[in-house]
Parts: C-alpha cells; structure tokens; sequence
C-alpha cells in the first residue's frame, strides 16, 4: 500500500514539475487564459447565469491551474483512490432499461429512473480519455455527480446543489467546489438575501456529512448497481438528506 502511494505521489508531482519546464511564454499565456475563463465565468454565475456552459468555463478554467494537480495529488494518497486513478478507470456505458430491471430500491434502479425522469445522459462522458490525473479526477467526478446526489440525499435545487458541493471539501480540496461554493454565498447576499439561512443550513450539512463519510471519489459504483441504496449509504457512513 504505501509502495502505491509513494508511486501515484511522485506520478502527480512529476506531472507538476513537467509544467514547470514548460515555455515560461506558452505556460504564461496559458495561466492568463485559465484565469481570463474563471473570471469571467465567476462573474456571470454572480449575476444569475447557473448554466452547464457557465460551470463548464470554470471548469475548464480551474483544470489550468495547479489547484487540480493539488487534488489528484491529495487524492493519490489513498490506495483505493489512486488505484482507481491510475487505471483511468471508467466503466461501460449505462444501459437504463436494463438497471431498470434491478430491484426498486437497488442503486441501479434509482439511478436509471432519475435518469429517465430529468432525461439527462447517462453515457455523455462515453469514450473520453484524460492526459492527466487532474484530468481524470474532473472526468470521473462529472460522470457520477449524479450518483453523489443520490446517495447523499442532496436534491438539484440552488441550495442542494451547494450542499453537494460542500460535502466534497471535506472529502478533498475540490477546487470547483470552492468556487461554487463562495459564489452562491455572494450571489445570494447581494441578490436573494432571504434564502441565505437556508443556504447556510446546506453547506453546514454538507461540511459535516462529508466529514463522517468514507471517501466516495474510490467507489465503482457501477459495479454495485444491484445493492440497495441503503446498504450503499451505510457502507459509506453517509445519512442523507430527507427531502
């Protein structure tokens, strides 16, 4: 185990030290754009823009910085998670008619009837590749944010959103998330100062539930389709969120 950690370590740090040498010219033209993007982005979100594209920009914006190489580093610290990032691990694609086979209260099932209901995607990252551990982080998190809010118990709503992404700060230094997270408390106080109490309240519950929880970022979810919710949630010490 600490052979694995010490390898994944120094693959992250190498990966940082490549950055370092590249072109000072190209590496700081780079860095501008990155943060041209997060600002940008940032500032729509303030004002009101909740969009996939918007969140997207910052995204794409944040993977240009080294806060993510610190992610995938803090992530490669622990065996399972790092197992998982150095086989760039992504399942196959989701069939929903055939978890919807599965029983009623099986992961599987729920997941593929939420899916049905929002008519969302369930195989949108099929076929990419990551160059890069932070890379495959973003990937893999985007591809089961869906599952994370299941099982937390976390609902799609402006704050359950932001309670979600508050349980990934105590689970790992999310970047992201950070990002959310202040924007909402800034959008709100300047534009909907009367849901703060209940925002608050959100990330509170989000801070604490991803404290006491097992690290969600190594499970293969898709490999337990078949096991309840349930025995999901007390595996992983997770109470969830009565909606």
């Amino acid at each position: 185990m600490q052979l694995l950690n010490s390898a994944t370590s120094n693959l992250s740090v190498n990966a940082h030290v490549q950055k370092q040498k590249q072109n000072p010219i190209v590496q700081g033209v780079k860095s501008l754009f990155s943060n041209l993007l997060i600002v940008k982005s940032f500032i729509s979100m303030l004002f009101g823009d909740n969009s996939l594209e918007a969140v997207g920009e910052l995204t794409y914006g944040l993977l240009g910085t080294p806060a993510y190489d610190l992610v995938a580093h803090h992530l490669n610290q622990d065996p399972a998670c790092a197992a998982l990032i150095g086989d760039r691990y992504i399942p196959p694609a989701h069939d929903l008619d055939t978890l919807l086979t599965l029983p009623s209260d099986s992961l599987g099932y729920i997941y593929a009837a939420q899916m049905k209901k929002t008519g969302f995607d369930p195989n949108l990252h099929a076929g990419m590749t990551a160059k890069s551990d932070a890379e495959y982080v973003e990937l893999r998190l985007s591809q089961t944010h869906d599952l994370w809010h299941i099982v937390t118990g976390f609902d799609t709503s402006i704050t359950g959103e932001i309670g979600l992404q508050a349980f990934h700060l105590p689970q790992f230094p999310y970047p992201l998330a950070t990002i959310l997270v202040a924007n909402s408390l800034i959008s709100s106080t300047l534009r909907a100062p009367e849901i703060l109490p209940e925002l608050l309240e959100s990330i509170a519950q989000g801070l604490q539930m991803g404290k006491a929880a097992k690290p969600l970022f190594a499970q293969k979810w898709e490999e337990g389709w078949e096991k309840s919710l349930s025995q999901w949630q007390a595996e992983l010490n997770i109470q969830p969120i009565r909606n």
